[in-house]
């Protein structure tokens, strides 16, 4: 029962990102849309991920989280690859340990200068913290993302 209590509050918490928790195994999972940008023939997305698990035998839930830009669009190729001198690119830079470093606060501000959202993303974590804590869980938060 405490799972699914725990659960319900990550939901709520997570409302405002009109986002969903999924279960992956023993993981709860959820991907949202924060914000996205559109120019000519190019695409720039930011996603929010947060995933949780709750270990019933050591009474501890771990959260991590994490901010994704994603590109997609039009960029000069050599024209080796391609003869009119243009080709079809995507990146995507994460704020975890294959990506940026630093925690979602710094990374929050960062991307805040470049897109525009008033989303609170400590909300989801706060609410997961503060429903495991009156279970009678411990909270802990995992920078590196490993749970």
């Amino acid at each position: 029962m405490s799972e699914q209590t725990i659960l319900q509050a990550a939901q709520e918490a997570a409302k405002e990102l009109n986002g969903k928790f999924e279960k992956k195994g023993d993981v709860f999972c959820l991907n949202a849309l924060i914000a996205e940008r559109k120019a000519f023939l190019s695409k720039q997305s930011l996603w929010y991920t947060a995933r949780f698990k709750v270990d019933e035998a050591s009474r501890q839930v771990t959260f991590t989280e994490m901010l994704e830009e994603r590109k997609s669009g039009l960029g000069s190729g050599d024209l080796e690859d391609s003869p009119s001198g243009f080709s079809f690119k995507k990146t995507v830079t994460k704020s975890g340990t294959e990506g940026l470093e630093g925690i979602i606060d710094e990374q929050s501000v960062l991307f805040g200068k470049k897109y525009s959202y008033s989303l609170d993303l400590k909300k989801v974590r706060e609410g997961i913290k503060r429903a495991a804590e009156v279970e009678g869980y411990s909270f802990k938060y995992s920078i590196w993302g490993k749970l």
